[in-house]
């Protein structure tokens, strides 16, 4: 398996982590983050990759403070309105751009977009793309 795969497969772990502690928060259940990033991954938490566990902690840890930065971005629209796929694309940018240091602005928008592409309806990358653009 090559390094880039390795990647790939990591950025829709954390995203699908992220989803997953987003519909958790929304129904009101008692999250413990090590034990959702454990089942989201289907393996131990020391054996997930750092990268998973950093960009997933810190995205909860300062969600609050990535949803104002992001808010104060989107014209006409209000996060909490956004479904929770586009909701954790974005989160799982900003943590990683604003909070891990190991990824330079345009690779973490393209990362987003992508997974946009995937995950979302044929032009929601577009939207994905201008938040981050303005907010990065």
């Amino acid at each position: 398996m090559s390094s880039e795969n390795t990647r790939n497969q990591n950025q829709i772990v954390a995203m699908s982590c992220l989803y997953e502690f987003l519909t958790r928060a929304e129904m009101g259940d008692k999250i413990d983050v090590k034990d959702l990033i454990e089942r989201v991954s289907d393996t131990s938490y020391d054996q997930v990759d750092f990268f998973v566990r950093e960009v997933v902690v810190k995205a909860i840890k300062n969600r609050e403070e990535i949803i104002a930065a992001l808010q104060a971005n989107m014209k006409k629209w209000k996060f909490s309105r956004l479904n929770r796929i586009t909701q954790a694309i974005l989160l799982l940018a900003m943590a990683h751009f604003r909070f891990s240091g190991d990824i330079d602005r345009g690779a973490a928008i393209d990362v987003a977009v992508r997974l946009a592409k995937r995950y979302l309806d044929a032009d929601d990358y577009k939207f994905v793309n201008a938040v981050l653009d303005h907010t990065l």
